[in-house]
Parts: structure tokens; C-alpha cells; sequence
């Protein structure tokens, strides 16, 4: 039937092939005595019966889906092709099943869609109403994650994340994202050395912080700190340049030079302070 239609016509445009085409179903395939119908024509029997069952059709055109089943992480995100998709935290570690179209992903749990997101190539697609109260702001990293996870670092880092939020916090907001991303690098440590650093600089900012964890200077920095620390503890502790022997004594040995006694200066009456160095032996 479709074959003595199609076979040795020749078409100017696709519109006149369907206008033909149409014409041809019509008034001479419908029209023909058909043995499967038992010699009636498929007009006939179509107009009789199979009329009347026929449905509307659907307002939206058929979309092709493909499904997929998969295990929802600890992180609340379940993996449909090479991206990840959030659902809600309550079905950490249950199977649900995705339906994937050109454009969305909807995500069925027991015959309930529980999630839908716009779908994406790679990546991560993350609705933050998926994570229970307690880690929505964690997740979102706002200026309060931010002073948290500052304090929990030293308090360089904590007065480097202040300074960004005082002013404009929404603006610099993602450079302390960045200076507190850091530290999945480097390290609690080299992250508050290098704070304290660039604090010291003047320049407490995203480029100079990294800057001084690529090349090292933070390291350079805490110990240039522990060694001024530990020179300025010696200096405040007195020191003896003889033993107390030659200090208190009387007489000097033979060959040996007198030894220097020092004495602490003296008040007097008038409240002035005599020269320790005239009572020198």
C-alpha cells in the first residue's frame, strides 16, 4: 500500500508531498476493499468504530525520557549521568530513580517526585532547601560560616575574615571564601602563618595570602616570629657574666683579673638613683 504510493513520484516540496500524500490515504487506500476487514474498506470500518474510541490529543507534544536508578550520598546528591542532583536529606541512602529529559531531571521516590532540577552536563546541581536547618548556612557559606571557620583556624585568619565583612560583606564575601578555601591546600597552620603575615604586610587580601602560601613565606614568617619571641624572653631574664663564686669574691685568685661586681642601683633620700657603674670594683 505504501509502496505503490511512494514508488516513481516525484515531490517539489514537502508540503506537496503531504497534501498528496494525504489525498492519496483518503480517497484510494481508505477507499479500497481491504481482505483483512473481511472486504470492508478502512474508511468504512474507521468511521464505524474506531471513531468514536479515539482520545483527544495531548497538549504538550511526547517527550522522550530515559530512567535511571541510583543511591543517594551522604551529601545529599544522587548521580544521574555525569552530574549529581540534590534531594532531600531524609532519603540519605535510599534507592530513587531519576527521569531524564533534554531539559530536566526529576528524581521518584516510592512514585513521588521528590526533587526536579534543570539539567545540567557536569557538575553539581544543589537546591539548599534539600539540606536540613542546621547546615544550610554551612553549605551556602555566608559571613557567619565564614567568622566560624575563621575562628576555628587562629586569630589572624579570624581578624583577616573580619576585616573583609566590615564593610561591603556580600562584595568580599567570595574572597573569603577563597582565603578559607585555602586551607584544604595547606593546612590550618601555613593558612594562619600566612594571615598573619599579610596581616603584617598591610595587605590582608585573597592574592597576597595565596601568594605568600605559593612561595613559602609563611613559613619564613612564623619562624622569623618564634625567634623574635624567644630573643625578647632571653632579654628579660638576667644575666650573670661570672659565676657566683668570682661574682662575691673577696679576693681575686693569683694571675686572675679582679672580678666586676655589679650592684643594683640604690635609691636615695632625694628619690635620684646613683650610677651603678661608680660603685664598680
Amino acid at each position: 500500500m505504501r509502496d505503490s504510493f511512494w514508488r516513481g513520484r516525484d515531490f517539489a516540496s514537502l508540503e506537496a508531498m503531504q497534501h498528496d500524500a494525504v489525498d492519496w490515504s483518503v480517497q484510494v487506500a481508505g477507499a479500497r476493499r481491504h481482505p483483512g476487514l473481511e472486504g470492508a474498506a478502512p474508511a468504512a470500518v474507521f468511521a464505524a468504530v474506531e471513531a468514536r474510541a479515539l482520545k483527544p490529543l495531548p497538549r504538550n507534544r511526547f517527550v522522550v525520557a530515559t530512567w535511571s536508578t541510583g543511591k543517594v550520598g551522604p551529601d545529599i546528591h544522587v548521580k544521574v549521568g555525569p552530574a549529581l542532583y540534590s534531594v532531600p536529606w531524609r532519603l540519605i541512602g535510599e534507592q530513587v530513580e531519576a527521569r531524564s529529559t533534554a531539559t530536566t531531571v526529576q528524581v521518584v521516590h516510592d512514585g513521588t517526585v521528590v526533587a526536579t532540577h534543570l539539567r545540567a552536563e557536569r557538575g553539581r546541581r544543589t537546591n539548599y532547601d534539600h539540606y536540613p536547618p542546621e547546615k544550610v548556612a554551612f553549605q551556602q557559606r555566608t559571613p557567619t560560616w565564614c567568622r566560624t571557620t575563621a575562628a576555628g583556624i587562629g586569630p589572624a585568619c579570624a581578624q583577616v575574615i573580619e576585616f573583609l565583612m566590615v564593610d561591603n560583606a556580600l562584595f568580599r564575601l567570595r574572597a573569603a571564601q577563597g582565603i578559607l578555601g585555602l586551607r584544604a591546600k595547606y593546612g590550618h597552620d601555613r593558612l594562619e602563618n600566612a594571615c598573619a603575615a599579610a596581616l603584617n604586610a598591610g595587605d590582608p587580601s585573597y592574592r597576597t595570602i595565596k601568594g605568600i602560601l605559593a612561595v613559602g613565606a609563611d613559613t619564613t614568617h612564623a619562624q622569623a616570629t618564634a625567634a623574635g619571641q624567644r630573643s625578647a624572653a632571653t632579654a628579660a631574664v638576667p644575666a650573670f657574666l661570672r659565676g657566683p663564686d668570682d661574682l662575691f669574691a673577696a679576693d681575686p685568685a693569683p694571675g686572675q683579673a679582679p672580678a666586676t661586681v655589679l650592684h643594683l642601683p640604690t635609691t636615695t633620700t632625694t628619690g635620684t638613683t646613683s650610677d651603678p657603674m661608680s660603685d664598680a670594683i
